[in-house]
C-alpha cells in the first residue's frame, strides 16, 4: 500500500479525477486531489449528517496523514456522494 505524507495531498497520479454536479447554488465540482475532497465536503456538502458523509470526512483526513491511499478517500467521497443524491461523473484525464 502506498503511503502519501502531508505534503502530496495536493494530487495523486492514482486520483482518477470526479465532477461531482451539485444542486441548488453550487456549480458542479472537479476533485482531483485530497485536498479537494476536503473542500467539498467542508465547504459544499448539502448535510452533514448522514453516515457515509461521516467515513468521508474521516477517511478523507487519515489519507491526508497518509495513513491509508489518495484512492480510499475517492471511493469514500463516491459513496457519500450517493448517499446524498449527488450525481458522480468519472472524468477522464
Amino acid at each position: 500500500m502506498q503511503r502519501l505524507g502531508m505534503a502530496d495531498w495536493h494530487g495523486s497520479e492514482d486520483f482518477a479525477p470526479l465532477m461531482l454536479v451539485m444542486s441548488g447554488k453550487e456549480k458542479p465540482r472537479l476533485v482531483r486531489s485530497l485536498r479537494e475532497i476536503a473542500d467539498t465536503l467542508i465547504t459544499a456538502w448539502p448535510a452533514d449528517d448522514g453516515e457515509e458523509y461521516i467515513a468521508a470526512v474521516k477517511t478523507c483526513l487519515d489519507a491526508i496523514q497518509g495513513d491509508i491511499p489518495a484512492k480510499a478517500a475517492r471511493a469514500a467521497l463516491i459513496r457519500a456522494a450517493e448517499e446524498a443524491g449527488i450525481p458522480v461523473i468519472a472524468v477522464a484525464h
